[in-house]
């Protein structure tokens, strides 16, 4: 669920029940795919009736109001239009109110009562716990094109010694240095293997996020790509590493910036790319919608269309330079594809306008701008170092085949050799190992990066490093 931010009133009556008065404090854990998130709705009284606000403690967001608020036969509905909110539900005689909370067209099951409910603790069996058997330090240092500090860890096999390094790459979105999502740690999991295992790791907050500084929200895989120059530039000035072995490992996203390093740095001796991409972005955001649709059992016919209404979408962004006339020119897209289109679904709680606005919104930013107009197959004929390429067979966001066999042809067309490309049996875009690959299943899943994939990683990294 995206955060929420409204500032509305609403009036509340009849709001007593069995002989109970629902003024005061109801706590829900909301169960969405790949998180729990507390909700919290306030209930008083005013002069005029009652008024009511929800918190989000884990988005960070307190004392939203909420629009409107209705009690008849039992069940009370709370609305925030504004966010696409919507939850229903019926008191019963035990005190607790069984309902649905909806957002954009989504419902999710969620009771609220009055005791305080602690979130389900997830087993993560592979996060490591202090102490650790190698030197970990936290440090920070400067991106003086960007004028920012970056906060991160450093671990080394040893406090004394002269090590290999590898520096870590986070996925889309932004990331604290342990690139934790959907209640997993994948580079603290990936950082602790390595240092185990001889090798130093460089990890790090993406701008903008936990301890680093910087705006995340106007920055683009271009200038994400000067965050990990400046991580290299400080790990050249450290004794313990081996200045001829500084190698980069990007996830996702990152398996796009970790190759705009290495071609233009002769200080970058190998490049790891796990679930990197090899075709522009607009493809691949098709390939994997479709793929992401089928799994969750959507039509082929829906699929069909929603993937003609992005690709005219695609195409506009891919041609566009100026943020704002592209804000213009989706607007006008989408309102004649809907006029045309009179049968086409507005998820409950929106309206047309808010939808197309939200469509927008997720097109019309120069983080989406650049991903779409991307093509990484050009910068990867520039990449003359070894590259390990590594997906996971059910990945469904960076699709294997597609995504390998670009990454494969592009190193080749440039000349370079020293490629290693591998499709991991029955592992996800996290490479976890899984039952679909579909996103749903990354929180579920107790591991968190598959035993193959870290050796895989780790038996590559040493052929490079001695």
């Amino acid at each position: 669920m995206r955060k929420v931010a409204c500032t509305i009133m609403l009036g509340l009556s009849a709001l007593v029940m069995f002989g109970q008065d629902v003024t005061g404090q109801w706590n829900g854990i909301l169960k969405v795919p790949g998180a729990q998130l507390r909700l919290v709705f306030h209930v008083e009284k005013t002069e005029t009736g009652y008024a009511s606000t929800m918190d989000s403690p884990d988005q960070g967001a307190n004392g939203l109001p909420v629009e409107t608020t209705t009690f008849a036969d039992a069940t009370i509905r709370f609305t925030i239009p504004a966010a696409g909110i919507e939850y229903e539900g019926v008191l019963g005689s035990d005190g607790v109110i069984a309902g649905n909370f909806k957002q954009a067209g989504q419902l999710f099951p969620m009771n609220l009562t009055r005791e305080v409910i602690e979130k389900e603790i997830l087993k993560r069996p592979q996060e490591p716990t202090k102490p650790y058997p190698y030197h970990s330090e936290d440090i920070t240092f400067k991106n003086e094109k960007a004028g920012i500090e970056l906060a991160g860890t450093l671990t080394l096999p040893n406090k004394d010694g002269v090590f290999p390094v590898v520096i870590l790459i986070s996925g889309s979105g932004p990331q604290n240095r342990d690139e934790e999502l959907l209640g997993h740690k994948p580079f603290l999991v990936l950082s602790d293997y390595l240092t185990r295992n001889g090798i130093a790791v460089l990890r790090y907050d993406d701008r903008g996020t936990a301890a680093s500084k910087g705006n995340f929200g106007t920055a683009t895989s271009k200038d994400f790509a000067t965050d990990v120059e400046a991580g290299v530039t400080y790990l050249l000035g450290r004794k313990e590493i081996n200045k001829k072995k500084i190698g980069l490992i990007g996830h996702s996203e990152g398996g796009v910036v970790a190759p705009m390093v290495a071609a233009n740095s002769k200080n970058i001796a190998f490049i790891v790319l796990l679930a990197g991409t090899g075709i522009p972005g607009g493809e691949l955001l098709l390939l994997q919608q479709a793929l992401i649709s089928k799994v969750y059992g959507v039509s082929d016919e829906d699929v069909a269309k929603a993937q003609d209404y992005n690709r005219g979408a695609y195409a506009i962004v891919t041609a566009s330079t100026d943020i704002e006339q592209l804000k213009t020119d989706l607007t006008s897209y989408y309102n004649t594809r809907f006029k045309d289109n009179p049968d086409f679904e507005v998820p409950q709680g929106m309206t047309a306008d808010e939808l197309i606005q939200s469509m927008v919104d997720q097109l019309a930013n120069p983080w989406m701008q650049y991903f779409i107009q991307h093509d990484p197959a050009p910068v990867l004929e520039k990449v003359k170092c070894p590259v390990l390429a590594l997906n996971g067979e059910k990945d469904l966001q960076v699709p294997p085949k597609e995504n390998l066999g670009a990454i494969e042809a592009a190193l080749k067309k440039g000349g370079n050799k020293k490629g290693t490309f591998q499709e991991l049996p029955g592992l996800n875009h996290l490479f976890q190992e899984c039952t679909t690959g579909s996103p749903e299943e990354y929180a579920t899943i107790e591991q968190t990066m598959s035993p193959a994939a870290l050796t895989q990683i780790l038996a590559w990294v040493n052929v490079q490093t001695k």
